[in-house]
């Protein structure tokens, strides 16, 4: 009884974490390629690449005084904060163990996708860095999902 109890809860938290996670995928998408801030070109802006990891990064924390706190914030923290989700929900809803190698290939996949389309689509802006961040991101949330995990597995034992 107790073993179908656990089974039910369990497929009841894979079906909520995959609601969550598609729910994740759509604003995620909607924020990269149509939200109107967020790196969309101003009008008369050419637009600009970057391929020369830690550049922008660097540019920005010399000169966040003058780009201004939100610039600043959503071009380092933005970048960070977007894929951490998506390093807590590949572990969460995959059935088999997976490694953090794993989780950080995924993220790093995924941001490059994002990255080459916002290069031939000329929809935001491609830049490395914004793959270095996404790929730190993404492991940043597969590490808050193993001490959520721990912390949850400590409990039931």
């Amino acid at each position: 009884m107790l073993i179908t109890v656990s089974m039910a809860a369990d497929k009841k938290y894979k079906r909520i974490l995959a609601v969550l996670f598609i729910g994740y995928m759509i604003l995620l998408f909607y924020f990269l390629f149509f939200s109107e801030g967020f790196g969309r070109l101003e009008e008369g802006r050419e637009y600009h690449y970057n391929l020369v990891p830690f550049r922008e990064i660097i540019r920005f924390m010399k000169y966040r005084r003058i780009l201004g706190f939100q610039s600043f914030f959503v071009n380092i923290y933005g970048n960070v904060i977007a894929f951490m989700p998506l390093g807590f929900f590949i572990p969460g809803l995959l059935q088999r163990r997976v490694n953090g190698f794993f989780v950080v290939l995924c993220c790093f996949t995924l941001s490059l996708a994002v990255e080459i389309i916002q290069l031939v689509t000329r929809l935001g802006c491609c830049d490395v860095d914004d793959l270095i961040l996404n790929t730190l991101g993404g492991l940043f949330g597969y590490l808050i999902y193993l001490v959520i995990h721990r912390f949850h597995r400590g409990k039931r034992d």
